[in-house]
């Protein structure tokens, strides 16, 4: 505004002319892009491009996760067709063209104690870095989130793909600020795809429980009669409820 000379309104009159021109997308209210002209037909340019800037003018830290971190890492299994981002506050999804964000929140204490340098890394793009989860925050946040990250078989075929890149004494550090039953689940799953060394290390964590959790506890049984039915597994001190199935 300074630049053009144009008052608050004026300015706010011209962005939104230039919006449906296809000239400007705006993902958050005051915060603009400028769209290239191979930009419009798609309508906005790639999330990885723009989201760090967008999350510094909302003055929040974040870390870019689930689908979209697994797909980076090199599990290609799972078609990241939603651009998901964890956060320490709640914020709506949204849709901007044919992008659809998705922003998952993680209490703030939590978050501070794992978004930190050594358990992230960074997508480059011709704008800048953007803040991503490393192969051991992206196995802990799939199994924390499986319902945002194609479910438990979903889940299984990421930590097939990335289990033998994580570092077991790396993720057994960032495991300790997860919820215990959720890294018995991964460690489960690491199990039953092979990589010993990594489930070898979170089995310290299996050994402090003290009650058998479901695998999948979106899917519980109508009886308890039938919940006796499924089979235990004794080391994860888990309640196999659901198959998990993956594209060996």
């Amino acid at each position: 505004m300074s630049a053009l000379g144009l008052s608050p309104e004026a300015f706010s009159a011209a962005a939104t002319r230039l919006a449906k021109k296809q000239r400007l997308a705006s993902p958050r209210r005051g915060f603009f892009l400028i769209l290239r002209p191979e930009d419009r037909t798609i309508g906005a340019p790639d999330p990885v491009r723009w989201i760090d800037p967008l999350m510094k003018y909302l003055g929040i830290d974040y870390r870019i996760s689930l689908l979209r971190a697994a797909a980076f890492h090199g599990s290609s299994y799972q078609a990241a067709m939603v651009f998901q981002v964890i956060a320490p506050r709640q914020f709506r999804d949204f849709d901007i063209d044919r992008h659809r964000l998705q922003f998952v929140y993680q209490a703030p204490a939590a978050f501070a104690q794992v978004n930190q340098p050594g358990w992230l890394g960074q997508i480059k793009s011709e704008t800048g870095f953007a803040k991503i989860a490393g192969v051991e925050l992206t196995l802990l946040d799939v199994v924390r989130y499986f319902h945002k990250a194609a479910g438990i078989s979903g889940v299984a075929q990421i930590v097939k793909d990335l289990g033998a890149k994580a570092d077991p004494r790396k993720l057994a550090k960032a495991a300790a600020r997860y919820e215990n039953a959720s890294v018995r689940r991964l460690g489960y799953l690491l199990d039953q795809t092979n990589h010993v060394h990594q489930a070898n290390a979170l089995e310290p964590f299996a050994r402090q429980a003290k009650s058998m959790k479901l695998l999948d506890p979106c899917v519980k049984p109508l009886l308890e009669s039938q919940a006796a039915l499924h089979e235990k597994d004794v080391r994860w001190k888990l309640v196999i409820n659901e198959s998990v199935e993956t594209d060996f």
